[in-house]
């Protein structure tokens, strides 16, 4: 199974080749994005892996000796029901992690979701695609009805056609970057209920506002369809409160203009994990993770895309506890919940909400093997 994985990720990186991604050192004004010719087009772009390069990584994949890839114990989950859900307030928000980038938000009496993967691998071949560590904390036939859903990119990680032929029955708006709505009309979705958005540009849905905003990254499903939809970050405004969910991207100086656009933020959901110095422009390390809230002058961080499938070569635990070690020495407010445990906060008082620190995963690391921490 190893080496069917190792072959997958070599055809997932010889799609990636050659390809470019934004580094986004450019004014204000010449962030506007254009969708021509079905491509979406970039101003600056850094080196991707070529063939040797892609060689090279399926190798390490297949050879490189690796440590604690997946939990040695059964992760825990808190197992949702409909009725807790509806018991969370109205007049707050309230957070919960459904496992990698998929969280249940609930603003103004609505429930959101990002990126929602509820199918049990990952990758265009099932039987053979990477294999979720837990079950979610509630299933999509239990899901309450969906105010709307927000996409980040349409890497199988983030979009999974399982999960919105089965989901988009409940759902009211899926509100994505420009050039993903055609996946979601082949899927069953109704036309009317998409948005596709360019960057900087916004939805509002009754007293809630989307934007879209740049990220460092890729898109592509199919090696022959790389790059021609759009990704994106999203800011997500009410009235009271200012959520960021970084979606996946690299670090660049993005992060800073977007929190003074929009900022302060009182929750940013951040990328966490799957990063490795092979593809470094186009994911966070957990120091860029924590540059990156404070750019946005976030007040609480919540990690993600961690804990749910191994797509690198760092240990499963790792991305939380580089980050939980560095938040704790510069006294930034982390919640990293027990997956399904719902936490709610308030725009006045969001410091003094953390009031023990939950390092659920510290009792499931390996004693016995100190592995070396990943490099950038």
């Amino acid at each position: 199974m190893k080496i069917l994985k190792g072959l997958l990720l070599f055809l997932i990186i010889v799609g990636c080749a050659q390809m470019s991604v934004t580094t986004l050192t450019k004014s204000e004004d010449e962030y506007a994005r254009q969708y021509q010719i079905g491509r979406v087009h970039n101003r600056e772009a850094v080196e991707l892996p070529d063939w040797g390069d892609a060689v090279n990584i399926s190798q390490r994949y297949i050879f490189q000796t690796q440590y604690d890839q997946v939990p040695s114990k059964p992760i825990p989950v808190h197992k949702l029901t409909i009725k807790e859900l509806e018991e969370l307030p109205n007049d707050q928000i309230s957070v919960i992690r459904f496992g990698h980038s998929t969280v249940l938000l609930k603003i103004d009496g609505d429930f959101w979701l990002t990126d929602p993967v509820f199918s049990d691998r990952l990758g265009p071949v099932y039987f053979m695609g990477i294999e979720r560590f837990h079950d979610v904390p509630l299933s999509i036939s239990e899901l309450p009805d969906i105010r709307g859903v927000l996409i980040s990119h349409n890497h199988y990680d983030h979009l999974d056609e399982r999960t919105i032929r089965v989901l988009h029955p409940k759902v009211q708006h899926f509100i994505v970057p420009i050039g993903n709505g055609h996946d979601l009309i082949d899927w069953g979705v109704e036309p009317r209920k998409i948005t596709e958005l360019d960057w900087w540009e916004n939805k509002s849905v009754g007293d809630l506002t989307l934007i879209a905003t740049p990220a460092n990254h890729i898109s592509g499903r199919i090696l022959i369809d790389q790059n021609e939809a759009l990704w994106s970050s999203w800011v997500i405004l009410n009235k009271e409160q200012r959520i960021f969910f970084s979606g996946d991207g690299g670090y660049s100086d993005i992060y800073e203009k977007i929190g003074d656009k929009f900022g302060p933020f009182d929750l940013t959901i951040m990328e966490n994990g799957s990063y490795d110095k092979c593809w470094s422009k186009e994911h966070l390390t957990p120091e860029e993770t924590i540059q990156a809230h404070q750019d946005l002058k976030g007040d609480v961080l919540m990690p993600v895309h961690n804990s749910t499938f191994d797509m690198a070569f760092h240990s499963w635990y790792e991305p939380l506890n580089k980050v939980s070690q560095i938040a704790d020495k510069q006294g930034i407010s982390l919640l990293a919940p027990v997956i399904g445990k719902p936490f709610t906060f308030n725009a006045i008082d969001s410091q003094s909400m953390l009031t023990s620190k939950i390092h659920w995963w510290e009792d499931m690391v390996s004693k016995e093997v100190v592995p070396v921490l990943s490099q950038k």
